[in-house]
């Protein structure tokens, strides 16, 4: 039974950086496409990046040029960057790939 372990949940300020990561156990994930996406209170889940098996990136508007996804096909594992944190950016924040999704972690940028 496979499953995705989130960690890094973070009070950050407005401006700041941290990084989320995602660890699949249980199954294979090299050659499947990694997502994570994200739920702020009162709205919908929102796809926020995703990277194929081969490292390409898409990225969503509004954080394309302040996150960045990557993985490690090794130890199956992806993370997001994200640089100049906005209060806007406060959201749960899940990894996904094929069935399975991580428990969601939650990132607060306030100051």
């Amino acid at each position: 039974q496979g499953r995705l372990v989130e960690s890094g949940g973070a009070l950050v300020q407005p401006g700041g950086s941290h990084t989320l990561s995602c660890t699949g156990q249980g199954f294979m994930s090299r050659l499947y496409k990694w997502a994570w996406y994200r739920q702020a209170p009162g709205k919908e889940r929102e796809l926020v990046a995703n990277i194929a098996n081969n490292g390409n990136t898409d990225y969503a508007e509004f954080v394309k040029g302040r996150f960045t996804a990557s993985r490690d096909n090794v130890r199956g594992t992806t993370s997001l960057q994200m640089n100049s944190l906005r209060p806007e950016d406060t959201a749960i924040y899940y990894c996904s790939i094929r069935q399975y999704w991580g428990q969601g972690i939650q990132v607060t940028v306030t100051s």
